[in-house]
């Protein structure tokens, strides 16, 4: 199949093609996934005790996260070495091995292959030749960090630390929020009709949530014009979108910027508690997302926390993992704010539910339109950081690294 040519160097047109083509899917997940880059992999409150594990992905790849026997996060493929099934089949648990349910090779919690059954065969009979070394037959390991409660992996030795691969500025803001022990709300996952660059690029747009989410111009929450700016990390791939304002506004101010509104509709909130805020950082932004390439998202929205983990599924299908956060400090006050502030994001938020769809509007959209391409020109044609919203240039940012992982 014949598609247009990517320009090199342009980051402000962006080929269909790149979100649909099977070929590129499977070279992001040895490219990127499995290349130089930090993926999350979890949260170190969720492993709170030895033998405590999680399973998650890095790309499509399965991974286990435990802490082992001496408290140390360690982190390895999902996959038994010998006929490839899976080690661990529940979502989380406690254990001290990790056992194949098909023929018995355990493993322990560093992912070291330590037994194999039948090993010396049956009545002298069978069995692994004598070379065989369980050494050279457990699952892939990734190295670990844990930066401010967050778990990262990688399979890649020249991966930098965490906090050079995000750069000051993106790592100082990590800190703004994470700079207590968490505490976990809950946990849900949002299935995604559409490719995982969509959902991230939506997370890197800072001026649609104005026009995409009539929440905001309904109940004058939000519009573009009150402070804020976008950090872009130099690499591109990391950004950070904060707003200096939450609320306030006359309805001329909203609809000067011409934004959608139900209010027309006479929507009206049964309980406006939803729209109180409590400065929490002391410095008046009360709204953050941050982004760190591939595919994680923290979000700081009024007083919900979260941590969002974008897992390819596919060139056209997507896994949207959420976790509400918070402080082991927070009072009872804090927590029911936190929880009623819940209500705005996710796949049924008052804010964000369209989030879940748009994506999957593109996806439908631009079927049969390989050689088409979107247009990312909003604020310049760069990807430096910008005191404006009004700007693309954190999308352009990710096409800028993406395009460096991928050799196009």
């Amino acid at each position: 199949m014949q598609y247009r040519e990517w320009t090199k160097g342009d980051l402000t047109r962006v080929p269909y093609w790149v979100y649909g083509d099977d070929a590129i899917y499977r070279q992001e997940q040895e490219r990127i996934y499995q290349g130089d880059t930090w993926s999350f992999l979890g949260l170190e409150a969720e492993l709170p005790e030895s033998g405590d594990y999680k399973t998650t992905f890095v790309g499509d790849m399965p991974v286990i996260v435990c802490r082992d026997e001496g408290g140390v996060i360690r982190a390895f493929e999902n996959r038994c070495s010998h006929r490839g099934s899976l080690l661990a089949l529940q979502n989380k648990g406690k254990a001290r091995k990790f056992t194949c349910v098909y023929h018995a090779w355990t493993h322990d919690l560093q992912g070291n292959l330590k037994t194999v059954a039948f090993r010396r065969g049956v009545n002298g009979a069978g069995g692994m030749p004598d070379s065989f070394d369980t050494a050279d037959h457990g699952p892939r390991k990734l190295r670990v960090e844990v930066y401010c409660g967050l778990i990262f992996g990688t399979l890649s030795e020249k991966t930098p630390p965490v906090e050079e691969y995000l750069g000051d500025e993106v790592a100082s803001r990590v800190k703004r929020v994470l700079h207590k022990p968490l505490r976990i709300y809950g946990q849900y996952t949002q299935a995604l009709p559409n490719n995982w660059k969509l959902y991230f690029e939506n997370a890197k747009d800072t001026y649609h949530s104005s026009l995409l989410h009539t929440f905001f111009a309904t109940f004058k929450v939000s519009r573009l014009s009150q402070g804020g700016g976008v950090i872009v990390a130099e690499s591109g791939g990391h950004h950070v979108s904060y707003s200096l304002s939450h609320s306030g506004g006359q309805d001329d101010e909203f609809k000067k910027e011409g934004l959608r509104s139900n209010q027309e509709e006479n929507f009206l909130l049964n309980d406006k508690s939803v729209l109180n805020i409590v400065d929490e950082f002391g410095d008046g932004c009360h709204v953050q997302i941050l982004s760190i390439f591939p595919g994680f998202v923290l979000q700081a929205i009024h007083n919900s926390l979260a941590v969002r983990q974008i897992v390819p599924k596919g060139p056209d299908r997507t896994d949207l993992v959420w976790t509400l956060i918070g402080f082991t400090d927070d009072d009872e006050a804090l927590q029911k704010l936190r929880m009623k502030h819940s209500n705005l994001v996710g796949p049924a938020g008052y804010v964000s539910m369209e989030d879940g769809a748009v994506g999957g509007f593109v996806q439908r959209g631009i079927a049969g339109s390989n050689d088409a391409e979107s247009v990312v020109l909003m604020g310049g044609e760069g990807a430096e950081s910008s005191s404006s919203r009004a700007s693309e240039t954190s999308i352009r940012g990710f096409w800028k690294e993406y395009r460096n992982h991928m050799g196009l």
